[in-house]
């Protein structure tokens, strides 16, 4: 996550936060398609594919299992995020492979950007209106608190096939001392 977009505020209900994350998400895509250079473009998509990692592993931790236990149809709504979360993240890893600066990075970063949007409008349409309704202010803020901690523990590369709560609290940890290790090797902040 770059510095701009840690200004989030984490003082307020999951719907708001998650929101204003998918705000930073578009910001960063258009960061790392107009950047002026290979190097910048790099610096911009490893902040997007840090932000991009962290969201959908927290959601997957926190929100999709509240969801499926609290929302009428929750089952039927997570399990069609989780698959959108598993085609970003497989796509996510085959760019990761990608030089930047190149046309065809370019193009596969635009095929992602129009995935990960129509995902966030289906999770804002169909999802958060749902967890609202079933869940008081002060659960929203406390699922807020998880989702702040499942993000300071989440991975920070793409993982495609751990999408489920169990899983990533299984697998996330390590996966997440691993990614975290590649960044300060690669000089990448994360």
């Amino acid at each position: 996550m770059s510095n701009n977009d840690r200004t989030i505020s984490t003082n307020q209900d999951v719907v708001s936060f998650l929101t204003e994350q998918h705000e930073a998400i578009k910001r960063l895509f258009v960061e790392t398609l107009d950047a002026a250079d290979a190097a910048t473009q790099q610096k911009s998509f490893d902040a997007l594919r840090t932000m991009l990692a962290v969201h959908e592993t927290a959601e997957e931790m926190m929100v999709h299992p509240r969801v499926r236990r609290k929302v009428d149809g929750g089952d039927e709504i997570v399990d069609a995020r989780l698959a959108e979360e598993h085609d970003s993240k497989v796509a996510l890893a085959e760019i990761e492979k990608l030089e930047c600066g190149t046309a065809e990075f370019s193009k596969a970063l635009i095929h992602l950007q129009g995935a990960v949007l129509q995902h966030a409008e289906k999770e804002e349409t169909e999802e958060f209106p749902r967890l609202e309704e079933k869940l008081d202010a002060k659960e929203l803020k406390k699922l807020t608190d998880a989702v702040v901690f499942a993000e300071r523990i989440a991975p920070t590369h793409p993982h495609p096939g751990v999408e489920s709560g169990a899983v990533n609290f299984a697998v996330g940890p390590f996966a997440s001392l691993l990614d975290r290790a590649r960044d300060a090797l690669k000089g990448s902040a994360a």
